[in-house]
C-alpha cells in the first residue's frame, strides 16, 4: 500500500508557505505522492460547503510543489473535461519536464453544470466527451504529427511538443458503473471520489478489473487510489479513515485488503480544518503527517 496525503489547496490553510512546509514534510516522512484537486468556482448560494468556497488551481500548485520538493510525486485528482484537451496535455507535458517525471494525472467528467457554463462547454454527453478527451490526450503524448478530428474535438495536424517523459499515467474517475469500465478500458487505473462509499470500494475495484480483463489489458498492472477524506477525532464508531490515528490505521489496512493500492489522506474535505484558523489548522496536519506516515 501506497501512503500519498494530500496539499493544503482548500481554504485560509492552504497559503504558500504551509504548501512548502506539508510537502517537504511529507517527502521527509516517507509519503509518496502529494495530491491536489480541481473545483473551478462555487456558485453563489450552493451547498456544496466550505471545502469547494476557495480552492487553488491544482497543476499551478503542482508546479509550485515541484520546486521545492525532490523525490515525492505528484498527483492530480482530478483535472475537469470542460477544460481544452489540446492545452491540459501542454500543461501536463510541461509538469512532468519540470517536476523530473513525477506526475500521475487524474481525469474526471466532472459534475458542476456551472463551471462548464462558465468555460463555454456543453454539460451534456460528458460520457463521450470523456472518451474522446482521453483519446486527443494519448495522441498529444505519443504521436508525432497529432491529427484529431472527433465530435467534440478537432485538432489540425500539427506537431505538439515536447512529449512528457515518461508519459504520465493517467487514472480515471468516477463511481458509476460505465465510469468504472471506461477506467478499466481505457486508464491506468481508477481513483475514487471525495464522497465514495469506501465499505463498498471492493465491488467497484472488481468492475475496474472486469473490464480491462474484457479489453485484453492486464488488470493487475492497474492502480487504484481511494482519496482518503481523513477526519481526525475521538469517535471510534465512524466511517473509514475517521476517528482516533491508531483506526485510521487499522482502516488504511482493510482498504488494501479490498484491492486498493495507494490511499491519500486529504484533510481539505474536513470541514473543521478549512474554516479553521491557519496556524491551528497547520498544527494539526502536522499531527496528522506524524501519526499516519508510511
Amino acid at each position: 500500500m501506497r501512503i500519498g496525503f494530500a496539499a493544503p489547496v482548500s481554504g485560509p490553510w492552504a497559503t504558500r508557505d504551509n504548501l512548502r512546509r506539508i510537502a517537504t514534510r511529507a517527502e521527509e516522512l516517507g509519503y509518496q505522492e502529494l495530491w491536489t484537486f480541481q473545483r473551478l468556482l462555487y456558485p453563489e448560494s450552493h451547498p456544496m460547503g466550505p471545502t469547494y468556497r476557495s480552492v487553488h488551481d491544482p497543476l499551478v500548485t503542482l508546479a509550485y510543489l515541484a520546486g521545492v520538493t525532490e523525490s515525492i510525486r505528484l498527483g492530480v485528482a482530478v483535472v475537469n473535461i470542460f477544460e481544452p484537451p489540446v492545452l491540459v496535455a501542454k500543461q501536463v507535458a510541461t509538469l512532468q519536464e519540470v517536476s523530473g517525471g513525477r506526475v500521475t494525472f487524474g481525469l474526471g467528467l466532472g459534475w458542476l453544470p456551472e463551471e462548464f457554463e462558465a468555460m463555454g462547454v456543453d454539460f451534456a454527453k460528458r460520457g463521450r466527451r470523456g472518451e474522446e478527451f482521453v483519446e486527443v490526450l494519448r495522441a498529444c503524448w505519443g504521436e508525432e504529427v497529432v491529427r484529431h478530428e472527433g465530435e467534440f474535438y478537432r485538432v489540425p495536424a500539427s506537431h505538439l511538443d515536447p512529449k512528457p517523459s515518461p508519459v504520465p499515467p493517467l487514472l480515471l474517475g468516477g463511481g458509476a458503473e460505465v465510469a468504472l469500465r471506461r477506467a478499466g478500458r481505457l486508464g491506468d487505473g481508477w481513483v475514487s471520489a471525495s464522497r465514495e462509499d469506501l465499505s463498498g470500494i471492493a465491488e467497484k475495484i472488481y468492475t475496474v478489473k472486469a473490464a480491462a480483463s474484457e479489453a485484453g489489458r492486464d488488470p493487475e498492472a492497474l492502480r487504484f487510489v481511494c482519496r482518503g477524506v481523513t477526519r481526525v477525532s475521538d469517535a471510534i464508531d465512524g466511517p473509514p479513515l475517521s476517528g482516533p490515528y491508531a483506526k485510521i490505521r487499522q482502516d488504511v489496512a482493510a482498504l488494501a485488503e479490498q484491492g486498493v493500492t495507494e490511499v491519500f489522506h486529504d484533510l481539505n474535505f474536513d470541514p473543521a480544518i478549512v474554516t479553521a484558523d491557519p496556524d491551528e489548522a497547520m498544527r494539526r496536519a502536522e499531527e496528522a503527517l506524524e501519526a499516519l506516515a508510511p
